[in-house]
């Protein structure tokens, strides 16, 4: 199965093409420990998350999945959807100026490719209520829910902010002098927040200017995050401690964050590079986990019945459909493949596939 590596200021996400529909439902609704093996890095390829790139359920361009290094979903991530605008302007050969609608969990989200390759993304307005981050903080003076986190011996000051995903902001005065672990750790899982919460430490530098400390729901530290990002601005600036426009530095690099009308969309605009495209051996492909060929094999459509019902959940002691199983379908197409097909066919596939990508790119760079 062919893939694609990209990152963000540092937080690397491995990307799957499905937009025609030629992933298996094996592979569109993956097992968490297959997506677990996949992003470890020392025993699969190494990721921050696993993305699906998967065609639209409306009127949006593509749908978005995008599952944690842990294997749990996520609602959004702003470098995620900036990875994958990337992807789509390598693969497609977009020129600047070319607008995505992308459907993610947490809405449409439209990323914008600049003059520069930098990725403008129109995140949407923020969720200051607590029942929508959510949260059991109530909402303080600021405007947004706010209050004290009680972690061992400490009391931290704590604000709350939306972005499609929970994020908790911890004013601090030094970066480098907190129990940052620790901290990370009991903030993500803390009773504050029943759906967990992405935690970012901010230090303030000056009115256009601050910077974060990222431990992700999921993910743990990160070297960036863009949704992160953006639940710091406007947590800084409702606690008046920044201008509605500001650069966010991250340990990967900065960000640039601006929240121009408190009841509109917050912008982030920042870069997304390929790292490199692969192919996954065998090994880290499980019989239950494998890929259609689009050039050989016809996408899997569920066929409709009166009684629709969910495999992961209502086949969990038997199978309620064994003369018409879809996994069973699923898998004898995939067997088939692999017996007719040879392991030269099947490079070929893979490299022609890696060609036509890489001289897109080079096209568009030479631009």
């Amino acid at each position: 199965m062919q893939f694609s590596k990209y990152q963000g200021l540092g937080n690397d996400f491995l990307i799957l093409e499905g937009r025609s529909g030629q992933l298996s439902p094996l592979i569109t609704d993956p097992d968490p420990a297959w997506v677990r093996l996949l992003c470890d890095r020392r025993f699969g390829v190494g990721a921050d998350g696993l993305i699906l790139a998967l065609p639209a359920d409306g009127d949006a361009d593509l749908r978005m999945r995008i599952l944690n290094a842990d294997g749990t979903e996520a609602e959004m991530c702003g470098n995620g959807v900036r990875c994958l605008a990337r992807f789509l302007a390598d693969s497609d050969g977009n020129s600047p100026g070319t607008i995505w609608s992308i459907d993610t969990l947490a809405g449409v989200i439209r990323p914008q490719l600049q003059s520069d390759g930098q990725l403008c993304v129109d995140m949407g307005p923020p969720f200051l209520r607590s029942e929508d981050i959510p949260t059991t903080l109530e909402t303080g003076p600021c405007g947004c829910p706010q209050g004290v986190a009680v972690v061992g011996d400490d009391e931290l000051e704590v604000v709350a902010v939306g972005m499609g995903n929970p994020h908790v902001v911890v004013p601090v005065s030094d970066l480098q002098a907190i129990p940052f672990d620790r901290w990370g750790h009991a903030l993500e899982r803390h009773p504050l927040f029943p759906a967990k919460t992405n935690v970012h430490f901010l230090q303030v530098h000056g009115p256009r200017s601050l910077e974060i400390r990222v431990w992700e729901r999921g993910a743990g530290p990160t070297l960036a995050c863009g949704t992160g990002a953006c639940a710091t601005l406007v947590a800084a600036s409702l606690l008046g401690l920044c201008e509605d426009s500001a650069e966010v530095i991250l340990p990967g690099g900065p960000l640039q964050i601006s929240w121009r009308d408190q009841q509109g969309p917050v912008l982030m605009t920042g870069p997304a590079k390929a790292v490199f495209d692969g192919v996954l051996s065998p090994d880290l492909m499980s019989a239950d986990a494998a890929i259609t060929s689009p050039a050989t094999v016809e996408p899997i459509h569920p066929q409709s019945s009166e009684a629709s019902f969910d495999c992961a959940s209502d086949c969990v002691d038997t199978c309620r459909q064994p003369d018409n199983c879809l996994r069973d379908e699923a898998q004898q197409k995939v067997m088939d493949f692999l017996q007719n097909t040879s392991l030269d066919s099947m490079l070929n596939l893979a490299s022609e596939s890696l060609e036509q990508r890489t001289r897109a790119r080079f096209e568009r760079d030479s631009r």
